[in-house]
């Protein structure tokens, strides 16, 4: 009952927060269009393709566990993901405490650990401080590519498990193109606008993350109390039966004690 509830407000900022993100990602396309023109556009170091030597990998748990397969079909992917790129290294940026608590278990590469996102709701600011850490150490070089790891919001039945990469930007190509009027340059508006894309990429993440974490423990718990409800009665049948072979014993026993002294 109180993940139904929760889940509520939470899919609400999701659907509140998509029309954001999907008009930000179509300026973008037609920003990045336009900057095209511009041989510097390359120069943005978040648009920089290097060979994925060092790996930043951003996995997003729940705070809490009875939500069934939600936490660790996260970290099960994240497995993969390593497994998978065993000639890279791969650092960790953990959020959520079942990831932390899981990875610390197998001495992973933790390159940070948030244990309070999802106490409480999810806030913008610190989707801000993991996306300008990310930033800063693509900037610098320090690693080759950013991924993310998560559990989509889609409904309530069943989260999507995706793994996205937000780093290096891969920009968006489109058709149609809007011919805006720029008071700046087109690349100084696309190097302002990449940051800004990445943080609400993360930002949306945690969202839906959030209330794919509600609709899992709402529909694990609701399957529990079903499983249980069938336990009690199964145990309250076998109890009946058990007190009536009782009693009927009993009185057999009375029976032939009297039928004795006849």
């Amino acid at each position: 009952m109180v993940s139904a509830a929760k889940l509520r407000r939470a899919q609400d900022r999701v659907i509140a927060a998509r029309p954001y993100a999907q008009i930000m990602e179509r300026m973008l396309k037609n920003v990045a269009q336009a900057a095209s023109e511009d041989p510097d556009t390359a120069d943005n170091p978040l648009l920089a393709r290097r060979e994925e030597k060092r790996i930043l990998l951003l996995v997003i748990t729940g705070d809490r566990g009875l939500a069934g397969a939600f936490n660790a079909s996260v970290t099960k992917a994240a497995q993969r993901f390593i497994a998978e790129r065993r000639n890279s290294e791969i650092d960790l940026e953990l959020m959520g405490r079942k990831g932390r608590e899981f990875f610390r278990r197998r001495h992973a590469r933790i390159a940070g650990e948030y244990t309070t996102l999802f106490q409480k709701t999810v806030r913008y600011e610190d989707a801000l401080e993991i996306a300008r850490k990310a930033i800063e150490k693509f900037r610098k070089g320090e690693v080759d590519a950013v991924y993310m790891v998560l559990n989509q919001f889609k409904s309530v039945v069943a989260p999507e498990l995706t793994v996205t990469r937000i780093l290096p930007i891969e920009l968006p190509e489109t058709k149609e193109r809007i011919d805006y009027i720029y008071e700046q340059p087109p690349r100084e508006i696309l190097n302002a606008l990449l940051p800004r894309y990445v943080e609400v990429k993360i930002y949306r993440a945690m969202l839906e993350s959030a209330a794919a974490e509600h609709a899992a423990r709402m529909t694990a718990m609701d399957a529990a109390s079903s499983n249980a409800a069938d336990v009690i009665e199964r145990l309250t049948l076998n109890m009946n039966r058990v007190r009536q072979a009782s009693i009927t014993r009993e009185i057999i026993e009375i029976v032939s004690g009297a039928a004795a002294l006849d």
